[in-house]
């Protein structure tokens, strides 16, 4: 299928062809940088969102009144399987090197202890509701 361009729009086409052109270029460099975001190699860059993200998520979960620990635990069980199904999915992968291998065991690892955790954790709060007798 032929596109033609309208003479009133053709110096638009061309701008936008142009503009095509220099985001393939800037792609292309972004592509052979390796990683490097404003400079900073990814591992700076992706540890210092980890450190943050620590930090953020300790101190939301120390303010959580004892009521909402039974649903805030079902999030976080909900969130870890999610972990789970994006590790494994990860294992599979034909083009996984083995590191990122040994990186989907370990999330696969650490999110199951955390599910089954805090599976263990809910049952016993809501122990805690039951009456005696």
């Amino acid at each position: 299928m032929e596109q033609t361009v309208n003479p009133d729009n053709a110096p638009l086409a061309a701008q936008l062809r142009q503009l095509s052109e220099s985001a393939a270029e800037l792609a292309a460099q972004a592509d052979v940088a390796g990683g490097v975001a404003h400079g900073q190699p990814f591992l700076i860059m992706g540890l210092t969102v980890f450190i943050l993200a620590c930090f953020v998520g300790y101190h939301v979960v120390w303010r959580v009144t004892p009521a909402l620990h039974s649903p805030l635990m079902g999030l976080t069980n909900a969130i870890s399987s999610v972990i789970v199904v994006g590790a494994v999915i990860a294992l599979g992968a034909a083009e996984a090197s083995g590191f990122s291998k040994v990186l989907a065991f370990l999330a696969v690892a650490l999110a199951s202890v955390n599910i089954f955790g805090g599976f263990i954790i809910t049952r016993r709060m809501l122990h805690m509701f039951k009456k005696k007798g």
